[in-house]
């Protein structure tokens, strides 16, 4: 049978309920709220764009029929069997949760709704609100998740306490795998490598010295930083991180205290999932603009304005709340970020965006005052430790900065012509050592990073124009950034001999993949 016209029948045989049992068990794949889909053809449809289901790959319909008991519905239309070689595409968590709301009945459900009144809004306790759409909130405000059933066991205990076997066996399974990160303990080194993933292969960085001349051709303009890399390690050719300067003391001691070296690996993307997306509110998008500097040595930076314009378009476009601080001093940052962390909203939403637009030298941004602040202080406030709402939840940071040697003073070398300045930044001492963080990098080690005075930084505007055109395709972020720098590093300074070649480093467990906007995609041009 054609598997199109199979598709079909097996969404006019479902029944409502049913096609909403099949969204919420496909919520971690399509990373968006289940309830947006209307019909099983459009579950279908969005599982199909997504890679997730075709003629060829037709075992998560059959996994889906499987668990919704419809087994009937899989031998008339002769869908292939799962062998015990056949990777599940849906989680143990949220075969779980479906597996107890077929367990909850009527009169249950209004007792969980009961007790549940002083923690979910009342409009999501109504008698219309199915046990999925209770299950469903309940994530949302992050009061349950793969790792934390205890609410929802004491719930399942005072309601319908023969259930609970069925979470103490999901616990026992979990027990065999590796868990996800304890957000109570800021890193685990049980196996490093599982949490921190190099894109780009790091570069040797020995003594360099990079000075644009003036008056170059016919007069073109750029402005760019000498780079003493004196004091980094020049012999080997992997980025050393040292995940140990966040431990609490007791990971300390059961680690060893020498600097980790991670290399970029080849692992097998098949078994990644993907964050949920699912929240009303996608999350909160901080931009932090350094144009003015009030010292001499640090001058404005020309064609940041036209950066911060395209963020703020583009993380609108994509949910998020944006909020902009302009010319902060290094406290200022700390302050924003650390109020930002404290905040409890976070736990309605699925996720972090900061962008920190500056002047900076290695590992660290300048404030408008001169004074420098580490880019990993600058997350440290919204890790899992500090800021339990965004616990396994990802933090995505954007870094444009001019960046120099920590022994030398930046020295701009300007003339009469076309705009071009740099801003480079070294990934040392930058990686975030804590689960679900992203840190996209202007640059790697030893080049520079372009900003033009009217169309802003290559690699921002780059960035921008990637989301818009890949997000809606169902392109995850880490291909995203990858494309990102095949673009970025077929670019040319005004000497046409000048590269750039942006790094993201990352501790992401999962894909991060935005939901499609209902909204046309922004336009970027001035």
């Amino acid at each position: 049978m054609d598997f199109q016209r199979c598709l079909l029948n097996v969404g006019n045989a479902l029944c409502e309920d049913e096609v909403k049992a099949l969204a919420f068990l496909c919520t971690d794949l399509l990373g968006r709220n289940p309830t947006i889909v209307e019909s099983a053809s459009d579950l279908f449809l969005r599982l199909a764009y997504q890679d997730h289901l075709s003629a060829e790959r037709p075992h998560l319909l059959t996994e889906l029929l499987l668990i919704i008991q419809r087994t009937r519905l899989i031998r008339e239309l002769e869908l292939p069997e799962l062998s015990a070689t056949t990777r599940s595409l849906i989680s143990p968590y949220r075969k779980l949760l479906y597996d107890l709301s077929e367990g909850i009945t009527v009169g249950d459900l209004k007792h969980v709704k009961f007790l549940l009144n002083n923690k979910l809004p009342r409009r999501k306790l109504e008698d219309n609100i199915s046990t999925l759409e209770v299950f469903l909130e309940m994530e949302h405000m992050d009061l349950i998740r793969d790792t934390n059933l205890d609410l929802l066991e004491t719930i399942i205990q005072s309601v319908c306490p023969m259930l609970n076997e069925k979470i103490n066996h999901f616990k026992a399974l979990q027990g065999e795998v590796p868990r996800s990160l304890d957000p109570k303990r800021t890193a685990s080194l049980e196996s490093p490598g599982k949490h921190v993933r190099l894109l780009s292969s790091t570069m040797n960085t020995s003594n360099t010295s990079i000075d644009l001349p003036n008056g170059f051709n016919g007069g073109d303009e750029c402005e760019a930083l000498s780079h003493g890399l004196s004091g980094l390690n020049t012999e080997t050719s992997s980025l050393r991180i040292d995940v140990l300067e966040m431990l609490p003391a007791q990971e300390n001691n059961k680690a060893s205290s020498e600097q980790q070296t991670f290399q970029t690996t080849n692992t097998n993307v098949e078994g990644l999932g993907t964050y949920p997306m699912t929240s009303a509110k996608r999350g909160i998008c901080l931009i932090v603009n350094n144009y003015n500097f009030t010292i001499q040595a640090l001058r404005k930076r020309e064609g940041t304005m036209h950066d911060e314009e395209c963020l703020h378009k583009v993380f609108t476009w994509l949910g998020f709340e944006v909020e902009i601080k302009r010319d902060c001093k290094r406290e200022q940052m700390l302050s924003v970020l650390r109020e930002l962390g404290s905040r409890p909203i976070h736990s309605q939403m699925d996720c972090l965006v900061c962008c920190i637009l500056s002047h900076g030298i290695e590992g660290a941004v300048y404030g408008v005052e001169g004074r420098t602040v580490k880019i990993k202080e600058l997350m440290e406030p919204v890790n899992g430790f500090k800021c339990p709402s965004l616990a396994e939840k990802p933090k995505l940071f954007f870094i444009q900065a001019c960046q120099g040697n920590s022994e030398q003073r930046p020295v701009y070398i300007e003339s009469d012509g076309h705009p071009v300045f740099s801003d480079a930044i070294q990934a040392n001492e930058s990686i975030p050592s804590d689960a679900d963080f992203l840190l996209g990098m202007a640059t790697v080690p030893s080049f520079v990073s372009f900003r033009e005075r009217k169309n802003g930084t290559w690699f921002i505007q780059s960035l921008c124009q990637n989301l818009v055109q890949m997000v809606p395709r169902g392109s995850d972020l880490v291909s995203i950034l990858t494309k990102v720098n095949a673009d970025v590093s077929q670019k040319t300074d005004c000497t046409g001999v000048k590269k750039q070649m942006p790094q993201p480093a990352f501790s992401l467990r999962k894909k991060v993949i935005f939901p499609i906007p209902q909204a046309s995609p922004p336009s970027l041009s001035h």
